[in-house]
Formats: C-alpha cells, sequence, structure tokens
C-alpha cells in the first residue's frame, strides 16, 4: 500500500463521502490506495500510529471545519516522526484562505476544490515524476459524467452501522453570503439512471438510511419525483424493512406534482431540512439570499399539515442588519408554522464565504479558531450573543430532541422566543452548565422553572410525566403494546431523535 486516504470524522456514524470519491476515481492507482476514518477526539498519537502501521509514502487527509485544529495536530506529529511521508491536503476548509493556515505550512501539498481528477494525477506525479513544483494545485472540475461513482466503496459495517451519504448533483445555484456554496456557478447533476442504479446496489446491501447531500433537492422537479418514486417503490414493496431518506429542500419551491409525491410516503420515512435562515426580507437581501417568505412559510405549514415528512428548519442568528427583536419575530413566525425541529444556527465565517464583505460596516466579530462563530456585532453585543449561544444548546436539548412534546408548549405560551429566552437565562443561572445535563436533571429543571411561572408542582410533574414516564435508558418512548404495528416499524426506521417526535 502506498496511499493512504484519511479523516477524522465529527462521529463514528458519519462515513466520509469525499474520501470515497477519491478512492474511486484514483484509476490505475487504486490498488496502491487505502481508507481509513478516525473520530475527532482520538489520541493523536494513536492516529499518527495507525497512520504509519499502513506504510503509506502519501497520506490525504480531508480538512474541514470540525477537524482541522486536531489534524493540524496529527499533520505536525506525522511531520516529526515520518518527515519522509508526503502530506496532500484537500476539502472545504483549506480550499481558502491557505496562506493564513498553519497546516497548509506543515503539508507538502494541497487541492483546493474538486479533487477527483486532481488528487491522483498528483499521486502520480508524486510517485513516479517529474516532481510537482507547486505546492498548491487548483482542482480540476471534469464533466460529472466521469466522475466515477463511489457507492460500491461503502462497506458491509458502513451499511450496517452507518448513515449513508449521496449526492444527485454538486453545487448550488443560490448565492446566500454565509455558505460556500455561494462560490458555485450553478448545480451540476449527475446521470439519474446511473446514480439510481447505485442506490438500487446499496439497498439490495442493505442499506437503509440515506441521507442526500444535495443543497437544491428541488431545484430540478422530474429529478426529485424520479428519486422519491425510488423510495416509494422500495416502501411498497417492503413495508416491513422501510427506508429512510433524507434531503435538503429549497422552502418556496414546492409544486403541486412535488407535493403529490410527498403526501404518499409513510411517518418514519422522510426527513426534509429547509433553510429559511433569515425572515427578515432586508437582511436577506444584504447576504443575497432570494427568498419568496410568504411561500416558504405557506409551504411550511402545508408539510406540516399535509405530509407525514420530518421537518428540520434552519434559522442563523448573527446575520448583519438582525437585531435580536428582529430574530425574535422571524423565531416566533417559524414556531407558530409548527415545523418538528427549529436549528437554531449561530453564523460562522466559513472561510472563502462572501459574508466577510459586511466585517466593517456592520461590525463582525468572529473568533479567531474554528468554527470562526461570531462573538458580536453592532447590532448584538458579546454577552447577548452567549445568551443566544445558550438559547440554541438548551433549545436542542429540549425543544429538538422531542423529549419534551407535551411539556414545550406550555413552557412557551404565547411568546415561544421570550419566554424560551427567560428559561434558557434561568437553567444557565441555575445549572451553570450547558452540555452533560442529565436528562433526570434537566426534567427535573424544567418542572421547577414551571413551578416559578405559577404552575402547581403536581400539575408540573403531571405535566412532565406525560413526556418522560415510560422511557427507555436511550429516551425512545415504551410502546410494547403497539410494537408490531405499522406505526411502531417507521419508529424503528427512523433516527433516534426523529423517532421521539414520531412516538409523542
Amino acid at each position: 500500500m502506498t496511499i493512504l486516504l484519511t479523516t477524522l470524522n465529527a462521529r463514528y456514524t458519519h462515513a466520509s463521502l469525499g474520501l470515497r470519491y477519491l478512492l474511486a476515481n484514483m484509476g490505475p492507482l487504486q490498488e496502491q490506495t487505502r481508507l481509513q476514518e478516525f473520530v475527532i477526539g482520538a489520541k493523536t498519537t494513536e492516529v499518527v500510529e495507525r497512520i504509519l502501521a499502513h506504510q503509506p509514502r502519501i497520506v490525504g487527509f480531508g480538512i474541514y471545519i470540525w477537524n482541522v485544529e486536531e489534524t493540524t495536530k496529527v499533520v505536525a506529529m506525522l511531520k516529526r516522526v515520518a518527515p519522509q511521508v508526503v502530506v496532500v491536503l484537500g476539502g472545504p476548509e483549506v480550499s481558502h484562505e491557505p496562506g493564513e493556515q498553519q497546516i497548509v505550512q506543515l503539508a507538502d501539498y494541497l487541492i483546493t476544490g474538486w479533487g477527483d481528477v486532481t488528487f491522483p494525477k498528483l499521486c502520480g506525479e508524486i510517485l513516479h515524476g517529474p516532481k510537482p513544483l507547486m505546492k498548491i494545485h487548483a482542482g480540476v472540475q471534469p464533466p460529472m459524467a466521469e466522475i466515477k461513482l463511489p457507492y460500491s466503496l461503502y462497506s458491509d459495517d458502513d451499511i450496517k452501522n452507518r448513515t449513508i451519504y449521496v449526492e444527485a448533483s454538486r453545487g448550488c445555484p443560490f448565492k446566500c453570503e454565509f455558505c460556500l456554496s455561494a462560490l458555485d456557478k450553478t448545480a451540476w447533476p449527475f446521470n439519474l439512471d446511473a446514480f439510481l442504479a447505485e442506490l438500487e446496489g446499496l439497498h439490495a446491501r442493505g442499506a437503509r438510511l440515506f441521507k442526500f447531500v444535495d443543497r437544491t433537492f428541488n431545484l430540478n422537479i422530474k429529478t426529485s419525483l424520479k428519486i422519491m418514486q425510488f423510495f416509494l417503490d422500495k416502501l411498497a414493496a417492503h413495508p416491513d424493512d422501510p427506508v429512510y431518506a433524507h434531503f435538503e429542500l429549497v422552502p418556496d419551491h414546492l409544486p403541486d406534482a412535488l407535493k403529490e409525491g410527498i403526501s404518499k410516503f409513510p411517518p418514519g420515512a422522510l426527513q426534509f431540512e429547509i433553510g429559511i435562515q433569515s425572515f427578515n426580507p432586508e437582511v436577506q437581501t444584504l447576504v443575497s439570499r432570494k427568498q419568496d417568505n410568504q411561500k416558504a412559510a405557506d409551504n411550511i405549514r402545508w408539510l406540516t399539515t399535509q405530509s407525514h415528512a420530518h421537518m428540520h428548519v434552519d434559522l442563523i442568528a448573527g446575520l448583519p442588519g438582525e437585531d435580536v427583536a428582529s430574530f425574535a419575530r422571524g423565531f416566533n413566525h417559524l414556531w407558530s408554522l409548527q415545523p418538528h425541529e427549529i436549528q437554531f444556527g449561530i453564523l460562522k465565517r466559513l472561510r472563502g464565504t462572501p459574508i466577510i464583505r459586511h466585517t466593517e460596516a456592520y461590525g463582525l466579530v468572529f473568533e479567531p479558531y474554528a468554527p470562526y462563530t461570531i462573538l458580536a456585532n453592532k447590532d448584538i453585543d458579546f454577552p447577548t450573543m452567549q445568551r443566544l449561544v445558550r438559547f440554541a444548546r438548551y433549545w436542542d436539548l429540549v425543544a429538538n430532541s422531542g423529549r419534551f412534546a407535551h411539556t414545550l408548549p406550555v413552557l412557551l405560551g404565547e411568546s415561544a422566543f421570550e419566554n424560551f429566552m427567560a428559561f434558557s437565562d434561568w437553567l444557565y443561572a441555575n445549572t451553570d452548565a450547558t452540555h452533560r445535563i442529565a436528562l433526570d436533571r434537566l426534567a427535573a429543571m424544567v418542572s421547577k422553572w414551571l413551578q416559578t411561572r405559577g404552575m402547581s408542582k403536581a400539575a408540573a410533574d403531571e405535566l412532565l410525566a406525560s413526556d418522560y414516564a415510560g422511557r427507555n435508558e436511550s429516551g425512545s418512548r415504551l410502546k410494547p403494546s403497539v410494537a408490531n404495528t405499522p406505526a411502531a416499524r417507521a419508529e424503528t426506521a427512523a433516527p433516534q431523535r426523529q423517532a421521539r417526535h414520531l412516538a409523542a
């Protein structure tokens, strides 16, 4: 083995689609190439030891915002103990502003952008000459038909234990300035028949949880309908062994044909991630986001009332031009539409994104280290931004977790943002923690908060019991009497958190 492809994933259940694309496109060098993945939090010495156990001549690292700091340590140690090993970097985190990054200084070569063609070419030159003269190589974007699909490279262990990431297209036609996709010229589709054949192969091997990484799944409705029909056919043919599919949806583009297809999915089979980000038209214009807010709201409302799709809708706090009052109005509006989860994100300055052009005018101050979270701007000072960060964390624990489905509406009352912010401030003051709050303790704190708001202890405990009692250690509701029903099978097919929402 001569070439090792590796990365540090955010968790074990994530399998790197990017590395598998590289391996699939290595051509004559594929037999000399292996793939090994790690998880952030692993000891640096152990990662380096396991890399060197392969005795590679070249190691290619996939670098992302979540792993750059730990991978920098790995590369530094690797070059200390085995300086003869050639280190090649790639990935979105190092594709922009490379001159500022320590990890780029430590490495031998860097490929920016697409690596499908450029990485194997660079490896061939390193191994067989002529030796590359340049350190930084701009990735060549080939025609989509020339990219070999990587799905056969998911192992049986991947299929059994990990989320299977797939993509029917790359790129995005939209220009939202907080997103790296703003740099794309358009979206490029893969051949649909070839892609569906790969999905067929994965399903035949036992894959049941498919997560599409396409930025714009519903951009081409004909393509969307064919992909959804693939999953509907599998659900019809195997009702006792259901599939689960996750798509990213453009919120204001939901024609009747797509609605008809969506309405056919049973509970526990379909999830949409929907980016709203802000309901403020002036903020949207400022960050080059085109969105029909009324259509987006109507579509979310339709999905809530007329489909079984699980909805995960995103808002971003800290965008230039949006103060807390504006964000609160957007949050309350979104809550009134009743999506299953509101993903409360805090703005991050992804390297290369155009959001940086607003730094001076709007006083944007970002954390200097990954993930480059905003610390303050001219409308939201640092202490207030930290309150929003805690709000986001507690919202994930209480609201998005699905553990407090009956309690949450009472906690939020008629003013969702304001009441949860008050709860968040109180919870932090009384726990001094935002992580590692045990479920028992969290439930007790929610009950205590309700009592401070005038509810009797008996009533608060009874309300919490309707959510909390009857759950097993993993937090899933126990319903042995319906264990063999279609609804129960749907809960089993869906990821755990979504299953809790189904059980509520």
